[in-house]
């Protein structure tokens, strides 16, 4: 999923600050999930800003509104015309679920209320740690199901480094080496001469910026479905 993290309540403050009337609108999926974007979240700091403004003799209207998800417009579409009523949007969502907000109310600003940390998994309740880079070739299936570009700080493909100590990695002792993981998993799959190969350099040009990804398989069957429609009128 997708980790995010409030940004802090001064920060969002100051972006705010010219609007007299305000949706906040949360996202109900990745942030609701590491409790940054949710539903509780969003009533979370619409009371917030409504005691600051209360504290500041500042009259402004909030409004509280959560969608299940920012980044289909399915879900956007229902909100659109209450947005209208509103001076700014404060959304609560990923950056990229952010962004198709404000293209979707364009002109109206759409201000971020978090920050995108990374695409990752929950260890335990309320700890979450990075997984995935989104690179654009996996390479995970070489290595025991555990990736060295995201893990190891150095994301080196033929490892490990000197710097591993006691299945430590040098940059933190509270962090494990992904080298010694790897090699552990490894070991249990009876697969330890996956070590023995050597990896070419990871090839970033499949990191496209900004990428984009078109399955024929639905645009095929919408393209035949308008024109069966045509053929009916």
């Amino acid at each position: 999923m997708i980790v995010g993290e409030r940004k802090p309540l001064n920060e969002i403050k100051e972006k705010v600050k010219d609007y007299k009337k305000l949706l906040i609108l949360g996202c109900g999926t990745c942030v609701a999930v590491c409790m940054a974007g949710g539903e509780k979240e969003v009533e979370l700091l619409a009371s917030q800003l409504r005691m600051s403004n209360e504290l500041d003799k500042k009259e402004v209207e909030i409004k509280e509104a959560t969608i299940q998800r920012q980044c289909d417009k399915e879900y956007i579409e229902p909100i659109v015309e209450l947005a209208k009523k509103y001076d700014a949007v404060l959304s609560l969502a990923c950056g990229a679920g952010v962004q198709l907000v404000a293209d979707m109310l364009e002109p109206m600003p759409v201000i971020p209320g978090l920050n995108t940390r990374f695409i990752g998994i929950a260890e335990e309740e309320g700890k979450w740690s990075e997984r995935c880079r989104a690179c654009g070739n996996c390479v995970i299936g070489e290595y025991g199901g555990i990736c060295p570009i995201t893990r190891c700080p150095k994301s080196i493909l033929n490892g490990p480094c000197g710097g591993s100590q006691n299945g430590k990695c040098e940059t933190s002792k509270d962090r494990d080496c992904a080298w010694a993981l790897i090699y552990n998993r490894l070991a249990k799959q009876g697969k330890l001469e996956n070590l023995y190969k050597v990896a070419p350099p990871k090839d970033f040009r499949t990191q496209d910026f900004p990428a984009r990804q078109v399955n024929e398989n639905y645009v095929k069957a919408t393209k035949t479905e308008e024109k069966e429609a045509t053929a009916k009128k």
